[in-house]
């Protein structure tokens, strides 16, 4: 997925994410009802047009969720896929494939909730290289012609009680859904998706002066509840800025320092 559509899969993960931090163990169930919206939107070629038709206006969109969902998932599941409908998509294929990776991080939050992402990420890894020499189980897992239950209930026979939880719901759902992809292509997803929740986000302060311990703590914590997620802070000390000071998190920046806003004073004065 690229272009305008991975731009609306990144902001509307980034608004739902505080969403998932406080939903906690209960992004398995947000994660279960979303993936059950991506079987309802890969069997109707008419809902996926319906939402992801530009020439509808986002609220309009936004309205059908409501109606057909509301009261039969959890209202955080109709709020963002309200928010998915109002996004644009370069494809009306790229719709579920979106609501799918925010499925799969679904489920992945409620097992960083717990501490028990790392563990994850790791048997994730681990099946994928099992399954490198197991050839006829790999076509078995993601056999076209044999029943979505049927290939579930194989992982679920060989993973019980073998694996956390998380995984193995992950684990079922790629072997009843692999939307025409191999296993080690669906394991290769989620492993990424769960190397990415658990890094931290970085937090570059440049400022005049050093911060104490005290300040820090609390733009670390400010900054948390903000972006729902662990925050790394790193000072950068610059006496050129004068006072004030500029904060860079991901691709969003904000200046203001004293140096900045001479600057844009200075460049209003010229015209």
């Amino acid at each position: 997925m690229r272009g305008i559509s991975a731009a609306s899969l990144d902001a509307v993960a980034r608004e739902f994410e505080p969403v998932l931090v406080a939903a906690g163990t209960q992004g398995t169930v947000l994660g279960e009802q979303l993936f059950a919206v991506v079987d309802a939107l890969d069997s109707s070629t008419s809902l996926r047009g319906a939402l992801s038709d530009p020439a509808r206006t986002g609220d309009a969109k936004a309205g059908l969720v409501v109606g057909l969902l509301s009261g039969k998932v959890d209202d955080r599941v109709v709020g963002v896929l309200s928010a998915f409908a109002r996004a644009r998509w370069a494809s009306e294929n790229d719709l579920p494939e979106a609501v799918e990776q925010v499925a799969a991080d679904a489920v992945l939050a409620a097992a960083q909730s717990t501490g028990t992402l790392e563990l994850v990420e790791h048997e994730i890894f681990r099946l994928g290289r099992l399954l490198v020499g197991q050839r006829d189980l790999r076509r078995a897992l993601t056999d076209r012609g044999a029943p979505a239950a049927s290939r579930a209930e194989l992982v679920h026979g060989l993973l019980v009680g073998k694996v956390q939880p998380i995984t193995l719901q992950l684990v079922e759902r790629a072997a009843f859904a692999p939307r025409g992809r191999t296993m080690a292509a669906m394991l290769g997803m989620l492993g990424r998706l769960a190397a990415r929740r658990r890094q931290l986000m970085i937090a570059l302060i440049t400022a005049a002066s050093a911060f104490s311990p005290e300040q820090v703590d609390r733009l670390t914590a400010l900054l948390e509840r903000t972006y729902g997620r662990p925050v790394q802070l790193n000072v950068l000390i610059d006496p050129t800025v004068v006072g004030g000071l500029r904060m860079e998190v991901g691709s969003e920046v904000v200046d203001a320092t004293l140096l900045a806003r001479l600057d844009e004073a200075r460049r209003r004065m010229a015209g």
